[in-house]
């Protein structure tokens, strides 16, 4: 079977690297996006099986991307979680009706992401 593809999309190098580390250890494909624009590319060239995406970024925010992504044919099978530190109910509301699939607050524990997508694919 193919590796799972997840595509981390945060412009805080940190998370980043302690999500990137985390998913290669249980042996996921990881590719890494700084803001919504590049995030959008690299979505429609791998085609990732899930997109961990912040939505406080530069360029693009994470509910735009969101959007163009959901528009996009080609990833309708992605599933999209956002990792924010907006944690007021209505950007939580907002995420999930623009159609994420899991809405984690931040700060997280990265072995609780990394289980909850585990029980996602």
């Amino acid at each position: 079977m193919s590796k799972h593809k997840i595509l981390i999309v945060d412009d805080e190098p940190n998370i980043v690297m302690s999500l990137e580390y985390a998913f290669k250890k249980r042996d996921f494909e990881v590719f890494i996006a700084r803001d919504g624009l590049e995030a959008l590319e690299l979505a429609k060239e791998k085609l990732p099986h899930i997109i961990l995406m912040d939505i406080m970024m530069p360029h693009m925010d994470g509910y735009e991307t969101l959007q163009k992504i959901k528009a996009n044919e080609a990833l309708e099978n992605s599933k999209v979680i956002f990792l924010s530190a907006k944690s007021k109910s209505v950007d939580i509301e907002k995420g999930l009706e623009l159609g994420a699939n899991q809405y984690i607050t931040k700060p997280f524990s990265i072995k609780k992401v990394v289980d909850e997508i585990e029980n996602m694919i």
